[in-house]
């Protein structure tokens, strides 16, 4: 059968499969086993067995669960709370006021979650209901929480990016280290646009009280303990003392001395988050090992090699084929979620991605802010359904708010593309 024709095959079943509303692994298993059986002669039971233990026992992997724990420890604890009061008074004279706290909010808790929906759930429980009550423009409030929390999904530590070093094999750290900049890029780009629609619109946005400085200090008390986690996660990974999954260690018990600490956590709680993160990490981790399935499957096939040369052959330029690529992720993150994305792209796409001589730990970074763009597209955008799940609002209305910072995110791809260096200096400077 002619390689378009598996193809072809190939997707249909497993487009099949999740309409039907098979769970991901069992459909990218499936898909896997009718590659191997029909299409190739390699012994598939065996290949299954030998891809599930040898991909089930990463010590990379098991920074996946402790970071989920983190931020599951963390949405239970006052933690959240004490940071939007320990940042709201310094930004309250600035244009625009108070909405840059679900901006800045976001990033900082992003730093300690790794968790796109975590950060929309917990940034949004707080700023939401205070926002509205002092007058905010709704459109702003739900835009700037649905745009600012896909940060989650890019600030180390990133969940998403452990999904991706692990089924590329890319260094997890140098991973995290090239999110840091172009996170902070997208800080300035959202401050910016709400700096921007206050200076036009400044009849919406309502006046704050003034703070003295010694006010302002003393509300600062608060984020210290924030400070302190994100400084001994990230610190500790950027000064080499430790890896990805030692950092995640140390972030679980930071996060959970601070949270008995801070008198607002329980054991019931840290039981509620152990159940949450289990939870979590079993789903994540069975689709990995599925996807590795269905890589190896894909590599009997040929499929990749030979849609690698087909892709060579057409003389694409890196920004042609960085394109198609963007509009290809966009689309499919309208229906799956950006871990089943990266999963089940990477077997296929990498090969082209190398054989155009694109770095592969800048398109990891490339990857992630395209996967953020379709977290807040209709109709499977999860950070639309947690906003709508705290608000009651449309979920159409809030993808309308979301719109602006859909185009910022798309600028932020063109930044990163025009200057690559955004991602790959930091990383760049690990080495030396």
């Amino acid at each position: 059968m002619p390689d378009p024709l598996v193809a072809l095959t190939l997707l249909a079943i497993l487009i099949g499969l999740l309409a039907l509303g098979v769970w991901v692994a069992f459909a990218l298993i499936a898909v896997a086993l009718v590659a191997i059986l029909f299409f190739s002669n390699a012994p598939a039971g065996l290949v299954m067995a030998t891809t599930f233990w040898g991909h089930s026992h990463s010590w990379a992997l098991a920074a996946l669960p402790l970071f989920i724990l983190m931020g599951e420890i963390l949405l239970r604890s006052r933690l959240s709370q004490d940071m939007f009061s320990g940042i709201a008074p310094w930004i309250g004279r600035f244009p625009g006021r108070l909405l840059h706290v679900n901006i800045l909010g976001c990033a900082i808790f992003a730093a300690v979650s790794g968790s796109s929906a975590a950060t929309a759930a917990t940034i949004g429980r707080m700023s939401v209901p205070e926002l509205k009550s002092r007058g905010y423009p709704e459109s702003m409030i739900l835009g700037t929480l649905a745009g600012s929390a896909t940060m989650g999904l890019l600030i180390p530590p990133s969940i998403i990016l452990i999904v991706y070093g692990v089924a590329t094999d890319q260094s997890i750290a140098r991973l995290f280290i090239a999110g840091v900049l172009p996170g902070l890029m997208l800080v300035v780009l959202f401050g910016l646009y709400v700096a921007g629609y206050a200076f036009v619109r400044p009849e919406r946005i309502p006046d704050e009280p003034s703070h003295t400085w010694r006010e302002k200090f003393t509300a600062s008390r608060r984020l210290i303990p924030v400070a302190l986690l994100i400084l001994g996660v990230i610190g500790s990974i950027y000064s080499g003392i430790a890896s990805p999954t030692d950092a995640a260690a140390l972030g679980v018990v930071l996060a959970t001395g601070l949270a008995f600490a801070s008198g607002s956590f329980s054991w019931g709680n840290f039981r509620e988050a152990l159940m949450a993160a289990t939870r979590t990490s079993c789903m994540i981790a069975f689709i990995l090992v599925a996807a590795a399935f269905l890589s190896i499957a894909m590599g009997f096939t040929g499929l990749p090699r030979n849609l690698a040369a087909w892709i060579a052959t057409l003389g694409l330029s890196q920004g042609a084929l960085l394109a198609a690529l963007t509009l290809f992720f966009v689309v499919l993150g309208c229906f799956l979620d950006g871990i089943s994305v990266v999963v089940l792209t990477t077997s296929i796409i990498m090969p082209m991605v190398q054989q155009a001589g694109i770095d592969p730990l800048w398109f990891g970074i490339y990857l992630v802010i395209v996967v953020e763009m379709s977290q807040i597209t209709p109709p499977v955008g999860f950070n639309l359904f947690v906003i709508q799940g705290l608000t009651g609002f449309d979920i159409l209305k809030i993808a309308k708010a979301a719109l602006p910072f859909f185009g910022l995110l798309v600028l932020g791809v063109v930044l990163i593309t025009l200057f690559p260096g955004i991602v790959t200096w930091l990383p760049g400077l690990m080495g030396r």
